[in-house]
């Protein structure tokens, strides 16, 4: 393919994008600052969708179900076609990651926007990505370079032997796919029958790939990646980390870049390695290669990534790039752009800190259980340093036959205290009304040590210290005390909501304080209610509480 001067000219005319939400709203705006018309796809779950209306054609794949629509490839390629678009964005999650869909578009003539489907067959599969790895002096997790056998007894013997070189505990985890599906713990040889079938089935079920390997389980670890873009000359760069440490059972739940406490020379190291992974695989386009931090500070190859990344904006925030711009450019043949080298040489010496945090329809009382339903109120923050990726809207129904995220709000500011601080003034502003929401979480994580000071975080401290119906109950306890209050001293309230009044003391307390001063709860659960007319923060903060009740 004729390689396009960028500058002149867009890098195509019209382009698909293979996905919806606020990733397939993302891509369309790309293109549209980049002078490309914009094919979306929808279901029927989705025929009013901000993506839909923000393209400039939008054609029905099916009824509501992925199978049944954004997981069908024969459909989404012959809309592409049909529409006249020249490439295929798939963002990120369905069809992303799947060689054959990546293969379909090219044999449809019709440009991927992404790695070539070798590149992605080879490192979408773990223990394909593992030998590369090897091959690339890159230090992997220690397991498997095989896939164990799951349904020949007279082989239990030899994986139990092959588990027990490993080192316990282990994980038994799916060849084929990644988003915590197919993981099964496994802290003994007794234990590793059931978890090998259990984890094949679910890796089967997921992926359409039961093959599961070993691998050790690094605990406590950090979980750092980098982002890493490809040219088709061969040139590799890496844009800088990002810790995504904070997730439940392997699902991330706030990102930032750069990862937090590494020294240049670490960040230089680290981003060596994934540079030498992605050369090695043949990488064109972008990647995310993951690792796990030890607590010795050693770096492991967990995993690449071969798509855009749910958190590629703290990234984008970081390096002054637009990641999905850059995606199309080196699509259309272009080399990696002097303003991307740039970026690279200024990527292990940071100047700015970005924070994303992942706002789900989910509760987190409920082991962060799917909460779908109707928005009633929506209010994002703005600000300076204020980013919202997002395509919802009041009245949108949250469906619940697609990944529940429905928002990403980013925070950026010169270092990692400000940027925390920001975070913190627009979780206070952000409000959404009618469904169950992770807020709760993230406010709650901006408050404890741990995640502030980084010093003791890893991918388990949430299942170490979140207790979600602990959470819920104080902040339904306060909620109902600020409720009874407004309704005694409403008529000599001067400020909205009627949280004022005498302010009688209803019971000792010291310790943490909610809001700025009207309602105070202390480590034994006691609560004041401090004196003083008119409207306060804690009132607000209680009336609007993240915890629908």
């Amino acid at each position: 393919m004729p390689v396009k001067d960028a500058a002149a000219a867009p890098p195509f005319r019209r382009i698909l994008v293979a996905n919806r939400g606020e990733i397939a709203l993302r891509i369309v705006r790309a293109a549209h600052e980049l002078g490309m018309e914009a094919v979306a796809v929808y279901s029927d779950a989705d025929a009013m969708a901000a993506h839909v209306r923000a393209a400039d054609l939008a054609i029905r794949l099916g009824p509501a179900p992925p199978a049944e629509s954004y997981l069908r490839i024969d459909a989404i390629v012959a809309a592409a076609v049909a529409s006249g678009a020249e490439a295929v964005h798939p963002g990120y999650g369905f069809l992303s990651e799947r060689a054959a869909f990546a293969l379909a578009v090219e044999e449809a003539g019709l440009v991927f926007v992404g790695p070539p489907p070798a590149v992605i067959a080879a490192l979408g599969d773990k223990l394909a990505a593992r030998r590369i790895a090897r091959l690339a002096d890159v230090p992997h997790v220690p397991g498997t370079l095989e896939a164990v056998s799951v349904d020949r007894p007279d082989q239990l013997e030899a994986v139990i032997a092959a588990a027990a070189g490993v080192g316990f505990p282990l994980l038994v985890k799916a060849a084929a796919g990644g988003g915590g599906r197919g993981i099964r713990r496994v802290v003994a040889p007794d234990e590793l029958p059931a978890a090998l079938i259990a984890g094949s089935r679910e890796a089967a079920a997921s992926f359409g790939d039961g093959s599961v390997y070993l691998e050790r389980e690094i605990m406590p670890a950090r979980h750092v990646e980098v982002q890493l873009l490809g040219d088709a000359t061969g040139q590799v760069i890496a844009l800088g980390e990002r810790d995504c440490s904070t997730q439940r059972r392997h699902q991330k739940l706030i990102e930032e870049a750069p990862a937090p406490g590494l020294a240049e020379t670490e960040r230089r190291r680290l981003h060596a390695m994934a540079v030498r992974l992605g050369v090695a695989a043949g990488l064109q386009n972008a990647a995310t290669v993951e690792f796990l931090c030890d607590r010795d500070g050693s770096f492991w190859f967990l995993e690449v990534n071969t798509r855009l990344q749910v958190e590629h904006p703290v990234t984008e925030l970081v390096s002054g790039l637009d990641l999905v711009v850059e995606q199309f450019r080196l699509a259309a043949g272009a080399p990696l752009s002097p303003r991307v080298l740039a970026a690279a040489d200024r990527a292990a010496r940071p100047t700015s800190h970005a924070i994303e945090v992942r706002i789900s329809a989910e509760d987190p009382a409920r082991v962060f259980a799917p909460a779908p339903g109707q928005i009633t109120r929506w209010v994002m923050p703005a600000g300076p340093g204020i980013r919202v990726d997002t395509a919802v809207e009041a009245g949108d129904r949250i469906p619940a036959e697609y990944d529940p995220l429905i928002c990403k709000l980013i925070v950026h500011a010169a270092d990692r205290p400000t940027a925390l601080a920001r975070l913190r003034r627009a979780l206070d502003e952000t409000e959404i009304g009618g469904i169950q929401t992770t807020l709760p979480f993230h406010r709650a994580m901006l408050a404890e040590p741990g995640f502030i000071d980084t010093s003791a975080l890893a991918t388990t401290w949430v299942e170490a210290h979140w207790d979600g119906p602990a959470s819920r109950a104080r902040a339904v306890r306060v909620a109902s005390l600020a409720a009874g209050l407004a309704e005694l001293g409403g008529a000599a309230s001067d400020g909205p909501g009627g949280f004022g009044g005498s302010g009688a003391p209803v019971a000792s307390a010291a310790g943490t304080t909610i809001g700025a001063g009207m309602v105070r709860q202390g480590s034994d659960d006691a609560i004041t209610v401090d004196s003083g007319p008119g409207w306060r923060s804690a009132g607000r903060a209680v009336a609007v509480d993240r915890w629908p009740r």
